[in-house]
Order: C-alpha cells, then structure tokens, then sequence
C-alpha cells in the first residue's frame, strides 16, 4: 500500500515546540524542509502541506491537542478519500529509550493517549513509526515528563533521532514499510 499521508502527532503553540512530545511535528518539519514544500495551510483539524512533484503526498500536523489526534486522522482520511493503510502517525513514544525507532504496520494505541485516540476514530490498521524519548532520569509525572523539553544532554540525541525519522519515513515512502522497517528497526540511536 502506498503511503499518501505522513501525520505527525503533537500539541499545537509554541508552549510545546521543543518537548518530547512533539517530536512527531519535528520529523514532518523536517520532511518539508527536505522536500522543498510550501508553507502548511490550515485544513479541518490540521495544518497540511503537498509535497511538490507528481506523486500525491501530504505532510500533516493536527491543530487538535494530542489525547484528539484522532479527530484529524479521521478528517483526513474523509477528504482525501484515504484508507488508514495509507496514512503513516509519526508519534513519541516513553517506552522506548531516547533515539529508538519502532516501524509498525499496524498495532494498537499501547498507553500513548494520541495512538488511542487515532485508534479509536480509524481502527488499528494504519501504519506507525514510534520515536523513543525516554531519557535515563526517572520521572514520577508522565504528563509533566512529556511535556517537558529535552534536557541539555539529551538535544543532540534528539535531533540526531529526528533526522534518522525523517531518513525512515523516506525509506518507507519510496522503498514501502517492511524494507524501511528492516533497516530503521534494527538500528541502535548512535547508527
């Protein structure tokens, strides 16, 4: 199947722009620098943005706060007559250590309040990469650990992971999923 839409999961304002939360919004940020896109306009939900050239392919990022995700995901799909399959959630995931990617066909929401959410509007079937942002600090509020920005130490691993997310979505555009999995999944963050 091929991928149509690359939605990137975050909070809308400036408030949240460097926190582990939105490193969804980071990678498709950096996908439209790379593909030379115009500026996002807003649509239902989101802001979206083509890529330029013949083959159709929308960057996306909701305008909904994360736990509504699923609202732009269904929206977008109602629009551009899209089947969840062809629409890659780019999503930060706590379970997993800082720099991690986890590419998935499909799968349920797990405790991500943003994959329930998309999950509850379209179903399970649409594909997903996981980022990994979690730090060696422990934390004892979830809520105010995501929403928290990357500490000094953890910046470099954090660009470094969205700029192997964006190398990913492109493998997985281009190459499709299982290719792109095999590759992204098995690497370490310091590959």
């Amino acid at each position: 199947m091929e991928l149509v839409a690359i939605v990137g999961l975050g909070n809308p304002g400036a408030e949240f722009e460097g926190t582990r939360h939105n490193v969804g919004f980071r990678v498709v940020d950096e996908l439209s620098r790379r593909f030379r896109c115009g500026p996002f306009q807003r649509r239902a939900y989101a802001l979206v943005v083509p890529r330029p050239g013949s083959r159709r392919l929308l960057l996306v990022k909701p305008t909904t706060y994360m736990n509504r995700s699923g609202l732009a995901v269904a929206s977008l799909c109602r629009e551009e007559g899209l089947i969840p399959a062809q629409v890659l959630v780019v999503v930060d995931d706590v379970d997993l250590p800082l720099g991690q990617l986890r590419l998935r066909a499909r799968g349920g929401p797990g405790t991500h309040n943003g994959l329930r959410s998309v999950v509850e509007a379209v179903g399970e079937s649409f594909p997903r990469l996981r980022l990994g942002v979690r730090g060696t600090q422990p934390w004892t509020d979830l809520a105010a650990y995501v929403l928290a920005p990357f500490t000094e130490d953890e910046k470099a691993a954090a660009e470094a992971m969205v700029q192997r997310a964006a190398d990913c979505v492109e493998a997985a555009i281009f190459s499709g999923l299982s290719p792109a999995a095999n590759r992204f999944n098995a690497k370490s963050a310091g590959e």
